[in-house]
């Protein structure tokens, strides 16, 4: 694939550590083409019904949803899509303002929940259980193969869902897969999904959903990470470009 680096990263075929990752293809979901379930025929026409039924609910106000550089996003070939996690939600908003059928690496959890398990199994989504380094090696396994047959990753660098306040270092991952593979990362800053959806911890006694609440999804400038020789060099201005991205008045 045209623009698609061939690549091995530290750790391929065996344990890390230091929480670094390896890449191979061993137990991933594939179709029957051999593509990543979550690119083939399938998830996409899942895709498309449940993003009109997203878009439904933002044309009537269900929830309000600005989505900002959407056109950013390159129409084809293989990109990183990464974002800020401070929500159960992220993904579904995130997820829902692609134009492009997209996996997302997601907490392991989402998968045991009613409906919600069904389509992210329905959608090929990739499961990695926290702190967890064998779940991790796989995701991240099964994201290089997304990202060989030209998909959207997209994944989120904490790692965790982080509340107000708190401060989670990026995970070296998304760094070492972009600059390993030459593919840009889109960065992502999401705001106000915590306010509709907050962690139990952090509501007090606010509602579990609120709809009211304004969420943003607000897409920059591509990265090309030609422009870095060191990962955490890389992480650094991710983190500085997604948090210019978020928007203040959902702080």
């Amino acid at each position: 694939m045209a623009g698609l680096r061939s690549f091995t990263l530290p750790g391929m075929g065996g344990g890390d550590e230091d929480g670094e990752f390896g890449l191979g293809i061993g137990g991933i979901v594939v179709g029957e083409d051999g593509r990543p379930k979550g690119l083939g025929k399938r998830a996409w026409v899942t895709t498309k019904v449940v993003r009109r039924v997203l878009r439904g609910l933002a044309w009537s106000r269900f929830v309000r949803v600005s989505v900002v550089g959407r056109e950013l996003v390159p129409g084809s070939g293989p990109v990183i899509v990464a974002s800020n996690h401070i929500s159960m939600l992220d993904a579904v908003f995130l997820w829902g303002a692609l134009r492009r059928r997209a996996v997302a690496i997601a907490m392991a959890e989402l998968w045991t929940w009613p409906v919600v398990g069904w389509l992210v199994k329905r959608l090929g989504q990739i499961p990695v259980v926290r702190r967890d380094s064998e779940s991790g090696q796989e995701a991240m396994s099964q994201a290089e193969r997304v990202l060989r047959h030209g998909g959207v990753l997209i994944i989120y660098p904490e790692g965790r869902l982080v509340t107000r306040g708190e401060v989670e270092p990026y995970k070296p991952g998304v760094a070492k897969l972009a600059l390993a593979t030459g593919i840009p990362i889109v960065p992502v800053g999401t705001s106000g999904t915590d306010r509709v959806l907050p962690m139990r911890k952090s509501r007090g006694d606010g509602p579990a959903f609120d709809r009211s609440q304004r969420v943003t999804i607000h897409f920059g400038e591509p990265i090309d990470p030609a422009g870095f020789d060191d990962p955490d060099k890389l992480l650094d201005h991710l983190r500085q470009r997604i948090e210019d991205l978020r928007t203040p008045d959902a702080e």
